[in-house]
């Protein structure tokens, strides 16, 4: 397929990357005009806030823009770049519940993230801690992004021609804010942050505008005396909704998302910018995860899972999937989603090659992998992995290999890398989530019977010798023909509910044909007997 041919099947495409692009394409139909004639770069930003370690949602912002923006490379051969912006210069407003030396950080309560000592010890500031930990991510995973810090863009003066314009139009600015406000807060409500020149606090106190284009600026510190000091060079800050509106200004920012608890935050911050002659971005609010409980996820708590977490026990493409999939419905986010979402993963990937190009531009792990999707398939399911994995004796890479090499002599971690890899997440899983919950229970008469019958069947044939036949789906056909006898074709579901809870000690588990020619035959004849075992 052409670049035109495969352009003109994503101007119509329903994946919500390409409905996101489209609206980029709205927005410049003749290309983003420069000061220069050149075409300009549209430009994405991501934000982040420092005030905690790095968490999936935050991840997730800048995993769902690049993939508007990948969409958007397919549309339109503008120039694009993406911007993460740390709020680093925010006051540390509270002390995270997850980080050691709390007592050290009550201590710069108030102070801009990057002038709060490293609780870890490990860098010169907590900020600068945090955006190594989001930035190491981002590399790990390859985007392709530039890190910005609000320090810095504040402190070099980067940003004073367009805090002079919010000096201009603080009036204005109040006009927008002031009405959305409680009544105490809205006497003390000031758009600009002076940093005490006495305790380097960030301040939330009136402030007078003295001088607009010289940037000097009034108010009263917190021992009483009134101070007049430029608001320019890194000497104040705005407050977070006129600095997010600001920065679109400054920067030219093109397209942002947020979360849905932000939308009213959104349309604040778009009306600010246009008091100050800028365009707000375009953008999309996406739904928050959720914690087990249904909670919201804080960096503060440190409730939900960390990217480290999901990394140990799933590789990159299953959080990139979880990501994708519904952006606008609320999801929660726990380590039982992860062998979900695995599975589910290879199940697409494994779909893909087969699919015309409508098709596979509404494939998710065609944005995951920006159109090129590797060709490596799965042999089996990671659920399957995981069943294996959790059973007594079996639980180690070199184990695993033996049952996979003996299934299909064909398989070896040089031919199959992403299995090898994955055999070490299912062995990880499988010892702390799965093994310790297992709970094999006895089977009662009427179940005893039926496991019987299945193990004579199973002694008459293991499902090979068969040139056109998978020995899996032999082995399959006889679990069904045993469960029909017992339990009718309508009560298949409790017939291998019955297989999964006496044999493997679980509620839920894989396709019993392919366990069976996994882990072996008489193997699994020895579950049956020891569950049997257990009923006399």
């Amino acid at each position: 397929m052409t670049d035109t041919d495969l352009r003109s099947v994503a101007l119509e495409s329903k994946a919500w990357p390409y409905e996101e692009a489209r609206k980029l394409l709205k927005r410049y139909p003749n290309g983003k005009p420069s000061k220069d004639g050149t075409p300009a770069p549209v430009l994405f930003e991501t934000g982040y806030g420092p005030s905690g370690l790095p968490h999936i949602g935050t991840f997730n912002e800048v995993l769902r823009t690049t993939m508007v923006r990948n969409a958007f490379h397919t549309l339109s051969d503008q120039p694009t770049r993406l911007i993460a912006f740390s709020d680093d210069m925010d006051g540390l407003r509270k002390v995270p519940d997850n980080v050691p030396n709390q007592a050290m950080l009550a201590e710069h309560l108030g102070k801009p993230l990057t002038q709060v000592p490293d609780p870890f010890e490990k860098f010169d500031s907590f900020a600068a801690h945090n955006n190594a930990r989001l930035r190491e991510f981002l590399d790990r995973f390859g985007f392709d992004y530039e890190f910005a810090s609000s320090t810095d863009y504040y402190g070099s003066g980067r940003f004073d021609d367009a805090l002079r314009l919010v000096l201009r139009h603080f009036q204005g600015i109040q006009d927008v804010m002031l009405p959305t406000l409680r009544a105490e807060r809205r006497a003390t409500y000031s758009p600009v942050l002076p940093i005490s020149p006495k305790t380097g606090v960030v301040l939330q106190v009136p402030v007078e505008v003295i001088d607009a284009d010289a940037g000097i600026i009034a108010f009263t510190d917190a021992d009483g005396e009134r101070i007049e000091q430029s608001a320019l060079g890194g000497l104040s800050k705005l407050q977070w909704k006129v600095d997010w509106a600001m920065r679109w200004v400054a920067l030219g920012v093109d397209y942002e998302m947020a979360g849905k608890d932000l939308i009213d935050s959104v349309t604040q911050s778009s009306r600010i910018a246009r008091v100050l002659g800028g365009r707000p971005p375009e953008g999309f609010n996406y739904e928050m995860f959720l914690d087990e409980h249904g909670e919201k996820i804080s960096k503060s708590k440190g409730n939900g899972l960390s990217l480290d977490q999901w990394l140990t026990y799933g590789p990159e493409e299953s959080l990139a999937f979880f990501a994708y999939r519904e952006p606008k419905k609320a999801k929660q986010l726990h380590m039982g989603v992860i062998p979900r979402a695995v599975d589910e993963y290879w199940q697409f990937r494994g779909n893909y090659a087969g699919q015309d190009a409508k098709q596979r531009l509404g494939n998710p792990v065609h944005h995951i992998h920006d159109g090129k999707v590797p060709a490596e398939t799965l042999p089996v399911t990671f659920g399957l992995l995981l069943n294996l994995a959790s059973l007594p004796g079996v639980g180690d890479r070199d184990t695993m290999w033996a049952f996979l090499h003996r299934y299909d002599p064909t398989l070896s971690a040089e031919t199959h890398p992403a299995l090898d890899r994955l055999i070490g997440y299912a062995v990880a899983y499988g010892c702390d989530f799965v093994a310790p919950t297992l709970n094999r229970r006895a089977p009662t008469a009427a179940e005893a019977q039926a496991l019987r019958e299945l193990d004579d069947v199973l002694a008459k044939d293991d499902g090979t010798g068969r040139d056109d036949e998978d020995p899996a789906a032999v082995l399959q056909n006889h679990v069904y023909e045993i469960g029909k006898a017992h339990y009718g074709k309508e009560g298949l579901r409790d017939w291998f509910k019955v297989l999964y809870e006496t044999l493997l000690g679980s509620e839920q588990g894989p396709r019993m044909g392919s366990f069976f020619a996994l882990y072996g035959v008489e193997n699994s004849r020895r579950l049956i007997a020891e569950a049997l075992a257990r009923a006399a």
